[in-house]
């Protein structure tokens, strides 16, 4: 009997001497997990620079002592004290997170960059070439071993790896030109050579020069890509057209506005729509058609069909009351070549016009926005079409010119009254 009792008694406290056991066991192992997560999370959102960073990164390094970035937080913060004592702290403890996580480049990165600080750049150049073992082909890594190479003055190594920046990341892509073209004061040749040879990185560098008002380079790099590749980067198209305008390379401008459809009917020395037979667009539509700025109360622009010199179409001015002194709601930019001589022709039609400042017509040199020639003012009253020829040289510093409507000045409040029509305008030389 006494036996039988013993046996059932000790069933439970087995059992919750395991069950006690087993729940100490997870509670210990539960706070192993949850310090080692605090700790990662001190060294996730703590920065080097913060004023409490020793004491943050000590509770972290304490609570996750085998996290590879509670290292990393106190050797950074070590590396910024440039002593002797401080940078061999700083070493060890980068190693101790390569120890660690030895198959992540970031670690690999760090370490070198204290070796190289530390003076030791043999140290230094191999533990960048393991970050690139482990990373071949990441942007950041070739970013960081080519500035390496190139401050150990082994400029060969350096722009030879920095070309692999270009190939994969945008953002590195651009420093990588930018760090070669001041390097080498603006060499396109050089830069060139760190260009990595696929479509999109010279489309970037075409985008590169424009920005940088190198017209020319900027379109001999775009020729190097097929026409189905131009057509893949319409926006960065669209972009150099604009800047090359905005920068007066005309020219240029124009033939990526041609690529991108912008003004595919648009040519050098030539009129746009010179009838007007398509229709105006706005300012931000066309660089090289014309243009309408905008319409103001008493000035009405539009085309018109029913009274035309030939063709479908002629345009209107129609003025009621306008008194502005300026009247450059319409016009057009041409590319032209310098100190070239040109003529051009249009048709003018008036009805009722009546004003002590009538409207003419002026050609501007668009390089400089200097007036070069305008026409006598259009004939008041009521005349049918008549031609108009202007003749001019261009400057030497003119590669574009903007025809434009003006009045001449009759004061600041003297208004304009009436109708004029244009029609078939021809630009010669």
């Amino acid at each position: 009997m006494a036996n039988d009792i013993f046996r059932i008694n000790s069933k439970p406290t087995l059992v919750r001497a395991f069950l006690g056991i087993a729940l100490l066991a997870g509670l210990l192992f539960g706070w192993i997990g949850v310090r080692r997560q605090i700790g990662s999370m001190l060294a996730d959102i703590g920065s080097p620079s913060d004023s409490n960073s020793e004491d943050i990164a000590s509770v972290a390094r304490g609570m996750a002592p085998t996290d590879p970035r509670t290292a990393w937080l106190q050797a950074s913060i070590a590396k910024n004290v440039l002593t002797p004592e401080r940078s061999k702290l700083a070493i060890g403890l980068f190693e101790e997170s390569v120890r660690l996580s030895p198959g992540d480049y970031r670690w690999w990165i760090e370490l070198a960059r204290a070796y190289e600080q530390n003076g030791q750049g043999p140290e230094a150049e191999t533990a960048f070439k393991k970050a690139e073992q482990i990373a071949p082909v990441y942007a950041f890594v070739k970013w960081q071993m080519g500035n390496f190479y190139l401050r150990q003055n082994r400029t060969d190594e350096a722009f030879a790896t920095l070309k692999g920046a270009t190939l994969n990341n945008h953002a590195y892509r651009e420093q990588a030109f930018s760090l070669a073209w001041d390097f080498f004061d603006k060499d396109p040749v050089k830069l060139e050579q760190i260009a990595g040879d696929q479509p999109e990185v010279y489309a970037e560098l075409a985008l590169f020069y424009a920005a940088r008002g190198r017209a020319a380079d900027s379109v001999r790099v775009w020729n190097r890509l097929s026409e189905e590749d131009k057509a893949a980067y319409p926006n960065i198209t669209k972009v150099m057209a604009q800047g090359l305008y905005d920068k007066r390379f005309f020219a240029q401008s124009l033939e990526f506005a041609r690529q991108v459809g912008i003004d595919s009917e648009s040519e050098p020395y030539t009129i746009t729509n010179p009838g007007f037979e398509s229709a105006i667009s706005n300012p931000d539509e066309t660089f090289f058609g014309w243009r309408l700025t905008k319409n103001e109360g008493k000035l009405d622009i539009a085309p018109d069909s029913s009274v035309k010199h030939s063709g479908s179409r002629s345009l209107r001015f129609g003025f009621r009351g306008y008194a502005k002194a300026e009247l450059y709601n319409v016009f057009q930019t041409v590319v032209v070549e310098p100190n070239k001589n040109y003529r051009l022709r249009f048709w003018v039609r008036t009805e009722g016009l009546k004003s002590a400042g009538g409207p003419q017509m002026e050609i501007v040199n668009a390089n400089d926005d200097k007036l070069m020639v305008a026409s006598r003012p259009f004939t008041a009253g009521t005349n049918d079409w008549q031609e108009v020829e202007i003749t001019f040289t261009t400057p030497a510093n003119c590669t574009g010119v903007t025809i434009r409507t003006a009045r001449t000045f009759c004061g600041d409040n003297c208004p304009i009254v009436g109708t004029i029509w244009y029609d078939d305008f021809s630009l010669t030389n």
